[in-house]
């Protein structure tokens, strides 16, 4: 029993939880911007990345892994040529071989491209493609123009329309006989 105790100890003891790289004289940047976004000095550069909108989890680690960049660096302490970078990848998907698998706009609609949106962009694409269904009157866009689920969800329940107002299910009275 005491060997086990022991072997678990030693086990937890190998592998350290990763923390932040700091350099004792740097100072860190409030805010850096990158693909018109602010993102604050203070998180690391995996979770910073992040913060954009249509950078997820592992397309930030793919970021990162192609500038080799460590993960665990704070954003405010990158240097400009850095920052440059990250955008480079970001804007040129082309030049570095990222999978098409992680692209979130594959075989677009009109273009039939294979591409990757960010922020406005991204935004904007969504909204055509609603437009688009709402259009050619397709199930999902006359339930989006109606403000119901799209994807199959029951509606008893939930998405209900006067949350706040506690008003329920109204019953039906009874009259006299």
């Amino acid at each position: 029993m005491a060997d086990k105790a022991e072997n678990i100890k030693k086990d937890a003891s190998i592998q350290p939880k990763a923390k932040p790289q700091e350099k004792p004289g740097q100072a860190l940047k409030h805010l850096v911007r990158i693909l018109n976004t602010d993102i604050e000095g203070k998180k690391i550069v995996s979770v910073g990345l992040r913060k954009i909108k249509g950078v997820g989890f592992a397309y930030a680690n793919v970021v990162c892994n192609l500038i080799g960049l460590e993960k665990t660096k704070r954003v405010g302490a990158l240097n400009d040529e850095d920052i440059k970078k990250i955008e480079d990848v970001l804007k040129n998907k082309e030049k570095y071989n990222i999978p098409e698998w992680m692209f979130n706009r594959r075989r677009d609609y009109q273009t039939g491209e294979v591409m990757h949106l960010f922020t406005s962009d991204l935004d904007f694409a969504r909204s055509n493609d609603i437009r688009k269904l709402q259009r050619i009157k397709s199930n999902r866009g006359l339930r989006h123009a109606w403000g119901l689920p799209v994807r199959g969800q029951r509606t008893k329940s939930n998405f209900r329309k006067n949350k706040g107002k506690a008003l329920g299910v109204k019953k039906k009275k009874q009259g006299k006989k």
